[in-house]
Order: structure tokens, then C-alpha cells, then sequence
């Protein structure tokens, strides 16, 4: 950035990553004629080999993992004017799918050293309006769930687990996703496994997994006529090409997860050693990590640079580093005006509610200073690759002065 050469000029992993594998899925389905969920068992056959992967009894696939969360609270009975505790370093899907339930996201702030929900935070934000908490598995990081169980018991809630970050992750060796009540897997894009779209909601609950099929296919009982319907729903159906795709991705999920998992070691021990640099606590009780990103804290005081250029000379590097989210939900202008449209039956029954009085300290400095990462495919190279990587950042760090 400041007239040198990069550290790093050859392209990282690309993503995703595919082989002739997905091609002859693909040209499989087209040739069946099959191409809705019930015309083969690519989606069914999905379904059960990410649900047994994980260790839930039940998988129901859906079109995205928005609508994976959407359908797992509304599995869960919530109505207008309940209430869902949630962080607010998340996702944007993560609240819109508890007002599209004609819910209310009460935000409670998230830890330091994990961005996930705060534990120690809970029990405070819960009302008799509480009907679930929803916590974030953030950058494959496990939320801190012994703790919010034992809470949820307490006072009756559901916990749906949001784990579109979460893919192949373990807690005291559960499968993430399968721990709670329900468990929701987004395979997006950019996720550890993908069919450009598509979502996943776990459950050992028989009772959730039938009613959660029913509301996925307009409301069609399990084992019931096509049509024969006894409650509103509609289609929130998986794709036989998704399925397809997502087996063959699926096949490679545990050795990209201890690649990933080695790489991450790796470069968590170099950068631990730079000052100003936090890579994201690792918990204990995680017996596999997903590694979606790789998160890291900057200190600018340490630095003395501001983030925006601290990412602009890794960039100038060849290192791809994003300050990530900018804005934390309750700031988001979604919620500061607020205009819900038609979801509005929640907010009818509180008009003193005012998300711009809610105060969430640490998300508010991850977004605005100190929240960094980098997407996971840089951790599906070799040692050369991550150790780059970490001498870029010294780099940069040794020629801080001349950034500020």
C-alpha cells in the first residue's frame, strides 16, 4: 500500500469447492425428470446423512436457512407478542425471522471474547412474554449452551440454535444443531457446505420433526393425503438438484473441517503473539469447531491505526481481512424507524417498544472498532498459505506508524 510488494500474490482457495462429483449429481437429477423434493431421495437421502452427521434423529431440508429459522419458530408455537432473546451480532435473517413470526427479537448483548450471546445476560431481558431464546453459533464458534439450557429449563423456553456458521461443529461431543430443541443450518453461498442456496432444521423431537415437514409442504400431515391439509403453511421445499449437490458437499465436510481446524491452530498461535490481536476464544467444550470465519479482535489504541486502514494495508497485502459487520441489529435502520409491513401484531401490544433505547455495548465495538475476520475457505490451504498470512499481519503491524 505504501509502494512495496505484497506478501502474498498468488489467490487463496477458491470457493466452493466442486468436482465431477456435483456434475454427475446434476446431470443425474436432469436426466430423472425428478426434480421436486418428492420426486427421488436426494433430498430425503440429504436429510438423513447432515441429520446423522450431526446427531439429530430428524433433518427437514428447506429452501434457505432463513426459512429454516422461520419454520423452526413457528414449529415452536410462537405467536404474536412473544418474545425471542437473541444477540445482535448476527445476521439480519437471524431477527427478521422472529418478526416475520409476528414475535418480538429482544437483543441481549454478546460475550467479549466469543461475539456469542452472553449467558450472564439472559435472565435479565426474560419477561412472562418469553417464549424461546435463540442463540448464534457465530463463525462456527460454539454459543456457550450449557449455561443457556439450564436457563431455558428454568423458565420454560425453547432453544432454537442457529447454526448456518455451525456446520460440523461439536459440543462435549454433540453435534451442533441437534442440542437444543431445533437446530437451523443455512447452505448459502459462502457456507462450509452449499447448493448456492438452502437451509436444514434438525430436531430429536419427533412431535417438532412432524410438524415441521407439515408446515414445510402447506400443511400435509405425515402420511397424510396430498391434499389434505389441517393448518395454514405453505412451501418451503428443497430442491432434488439442492439435495444432490449438498450430498456430494456433505461428503466432504469432516476432512475440509480438520484441515480447517489444523490451519486455524496454526495461525491462531502466530497471531496470538502480535499485539493489539484477539483470535476468537476457543471454548473447552468444543470438541470440533466449524471455522465458518476466522474471527479476530483489533485493538486500534494498541495500533494506532483505525481499522478501515488496518484492513485496507492486509488487503494491500493480499490478505483478505473484512471488518465484517458494521452495525449492529438494533442500530440497523429496520429497527430504528421501525417499519415491519405486515408484522406488526407484536409491536401493536407494546408502543412503548424503541429499539433505539437498547444498549449492547460489546456489539456495538465489534462493529464500530474491533470486529474483524476472514472468510474460511483461507483456511483450506497448506502451512505456507496461513503462515503468509500471519507474516503479512506482522508486516503490517512492524510498519503500523506509517499507516496512521
Amino acid at each position: 500500500m505504501l509502494g512495496g510488494r505484497p506478501r502474498r500474490e498468488t489467490p487463496f482457495s477458491k470457493w466452493p469447492i466442486w468436482g465431477h462429483e456435483e456434475e454427475e449429481a446434476a446431470i443425474r437429477v436432469v436426466r430423472s425428470g425428478s426434480w421436486w423434493r418428492y420426486g427421488g431421495l436426494d433430498v430425503s437421502g440429504f436429510e438423513e446423512e447432515f441429520a446423522a452427521y450431526h446427531g439429530a434423529k430428524h433433518g427437514i431440508a428447506t429452501t434457505s436457512g432463513t426459512v429454516a429459522l422461520r419454520l423452526a419458530l413457528w414449529t415452536a408455537g410462537l405467536k404474536a407478542g412473544d418474545e425471542v432473546i437473541l444477540p445482535p451480532y448476527t445476521f439480519l435473517a437471524t431477527a427478521t425471522s422472529v418478526i416475520e413470526q409476528n414475535a418480538k427479537p429482544v437483543f441481549v448483548d454478546v460475550s467479549p471474547d466469543t461475539y456469542n450471546l452472553d449467558p450472564e445476560l439472559i435472565e435479565a431481558a426474560i419477561t412472562p412474554r418469553t417464549r424461546a431464546i435463540v442463540p448464534v453459533h457465530f463463525a462456527g464458534r460454539a454459543a456457550d449452551l450449557d449455561p443457556i439450557l439450564q436457563i431455558a429449563e428454568r423458565h420454560g423456553l425453547t432453544v432454537i440454535e442457529d447454526s448456518a456458521h455451525g456446520h460440523g461443529g461439536a459440543w462435549n461431543g454433540r453435534g451442533l444443531g441437534s442440542i437444543g430443541a431445533m437446530g437451523c443450518f443455512s447452505f448459502q453461498a459462502s457456507k462450509n457446505i452449499t447448493a448456492g442456496e438452502g437451509g436444514i432444521v434438525l430436531t430429536n423431537d419427533e412431535a417438532l420433526a412432524d410438524q415441521c415437514r407439515a408446515l414445510h409442504t402447506y400443511g400435509r400431515r405425515v402420511g397424510g393425503t396430498n391434499y389434505e391439509q389441517d393448518q395454514m403453511a405453505s412451501n418451503y421445499r428443497m430442491t432434488a438438484f439442492q439435495g444432490a449437490i449438498l450430498r456430494c458437499q456433505l461428503a466432504r465436510l469432516a476432512e475440509q473441517t480438520e484441515l480447517r481446524e489444523a490451519n486455524a491452530a496454526r495461525l491462531t498461535a502466530r497471531l496470538s503473539q502480535i499485539p493489539g490481536i484477539a483470535p476468537q476464544r476457543r471454548g473447552d467444550e468444543e470438541t470440533r469447531k466449524a471455522f465458518h470465519l476466522f474471527l479476530f479482535r483489533l485493538d486500534e489504541q494498541v495500533w494506532g491505526v483505525r481499522r478501515k486502514r488496518f484492513v485496507e494495508a492486509l488487503g494491500a497485502e493480499g490478505i483478505p481481512v473484512t471488518a465484517g459487520y458494521q452495525t449492529p441489529l438494533h442500530r440497523q435502520a429496520f429497527f430504528t424507524l421501525p417499519e415491519f409491513g405486515p408484522y406488526t401484531a407484536a409491536f401493536d401490544q407494546d408502543p412503548t417498544l424503541d429499539y433505539r433505547q437498547v444498549n449492547c455495548p460489546v456489539a456495538e465495538h465489534a462493529c464500530t472498532s474491533e470486529g474483524c475476520w476472514m472468510h474460511h475457505a483461507v483456511l483450506l490451504g497448506t502451512e505456507a498459505d496461513v503462515d503468509a498470512i500471519a507474516d503479512s499481519f506482522e508486516k503490517v503491524w512492524e510498519n503500523r506508524l506509517a499507516l496512521a
